[in-house]
């Protein structure tokens, strides 16, 4: 089970024009509104490709009719809890002839403390249920009277390792870690054992669970401005008092308050992690998260593919050629690819790498966030894998 939860979602909103002209006058077919916010992305992929998910969110005003809408209509499975103020929009445009993506992002606005707290109850809930039904409403304001938020959604519809030397920037990071070469520590063992991989008749080698999938809690986007400091740390520590692999991708003190509450995995890109840590040099702030407590730092660098990061190891992945198109969900799609391999039991980060950089580069190549093409298989298969130098990350 992947439960994801996004913070701040966002009705999203995509034009595609010719070429962007600042300060022109730009004409193009209508737009696609989609229900948006990065946990919501993860598991539109995540769904895609088989995997049992909960995206849980907040939604309010007559944004929220439209966003609550489209969702039920993407058969994604998840539950909204109402909220009084208004669900943001994201504005992304994209330019045909470039190749890249303007986006326009409103900040949104902080839920009220009660408001906050039925999205932890009903996080909770999710990381108890082990096949939830699509759809579910939460949420004193969720009603059936005519006009209703609920009355609206219901009617629109019935998705080569590289060893870190001795003495490097990780040696007191590697102290602090219970992690062994290649895998990933069970993150509360006692409490919920990471399923033993076994190869089942007629295998071709892919690893299956002997029991139930591991929960995995999935926590991403940024924080609506004057949410509780401690929102993100207490939404860890619910993740990992059921027993769940929690993956955060967010910015800013956010990620450091994830990294100390005791997430699992952190997925910043570069600018991201330099925002947080204040520091310049890639694999210097990832160790800082590793200090933290974190065991994998799944780095995304844009061009330059991805790193995979622990207190024992440096793993890169990258095409030999990048990809043009749209990159908004390229890092959701990352994390979803994580989160359903750690949700099967597998540990290996450089698994984790291979398969997070080709689901990253197959969303690049689709119009919009959320999706990803099909040709990700050789995509993988294309991939460099290799134990970069480490003066060269700089």
């Amino acid at each position: 089970m992947i439960v994801t939860v996004t913070p701040n979602p966002a009705l999203d909103l995509t034009w595609h024009v010719d070429r962007i002209v600042p300060g022109g006058t730009h004409r193009a077919d209508t737009g696609v509104a989609r229900a948006g916010g990065k946990g919501l992305n993860v598991a539109r992929v995540a769904h895609a490709q088989g995997a049992v998910v909960r995206a849980l969110t907040t939604v309010g005003g007559e944004t929220g009719v439209e966003f609550a809408a489209e969702l039920a209509s993407s058969g994604v499975p998840h539950e909204l809890v109402a909220v009084q103020a208004a669900t943001r929009r994201s504005v992304a445009l994209v330019d045909e002839q470039l190749g890249d993506t303007t986006i326009v992002n409103e900040r949104g606005l902080n839920p009220s403390a009660d408001e906050w707290a039925a999205l932890k109850d009903a996080v909770a809930r999710a990381l108890q249920t082990e096949r939830p039904d699509a759809g579910a409403l939460t949420g004193p304001a969720l009603d059936s009277r005519p006009g209703s938020l609920s009355e609206h959604a219901r009617s629109a519809s019935e998705t080569k390792r590289g060893t870190l030397p001795p003495g490097s920037l990780s040696e007191h990071a590697r102290s602090a870690s219970e992690t062994k070469r290649g895998t990933l520590p069970d993150p509360a063992a006692p409490l919920h054992p990471v399923p033993e991989l076994v190869e089942g008749p007629g295998s071709t080698g892919a690893p299956q669970a002997r029991q139930a999938s591991t929960p995995v809690l999935v926590l991403s986007g940024s924080l609506p401005p004057g949410a509780p400091a401690d929102l993100l740390p207490s939404l860890v520590r619910i993740g990992r008092d059921a027993g769940a692999i929690v993956i955060a991708d967010t910015s800013g003190p956010a990620l450091l308050a994830a990294a100390d509450a005791g997430a699992t995995v952190l997925k910043p890109n570069a600018a991201e992690l330099v925002e947080a840590t204040g520091i310049a040099d890639p694999l210097a702030g990832a160790c800082e998260l590793l200090r933290r407590g974190v065991s994998l730092v799944l780095l995304s660098r844009g061009a330059d593919g991805m790193l995979a990061v622990t207190s024992d190891e440096v793993v890169r992945a990258r095409l030999a050629t990048p990809l043009a198109g749209n990159p908004t969900g390229a890092g959701d799609a990352a994390v979803a690819a994580c989160a359903v391999l750690l949700a099967q039991g597998e540990k290996d980060p450089t698994a984790l790498l291979r398969r997070a950089t080709a689901w990253s580069a197959a969303a690049v190549l689709m119009p919009l966030a959320g999706d990803i093409h099909r040709s990700w298989p050789d995509l993988e298969s294309a991939l460099i894998v290799d134990a970069p130098a480490l003066t060269a990350l700089g």
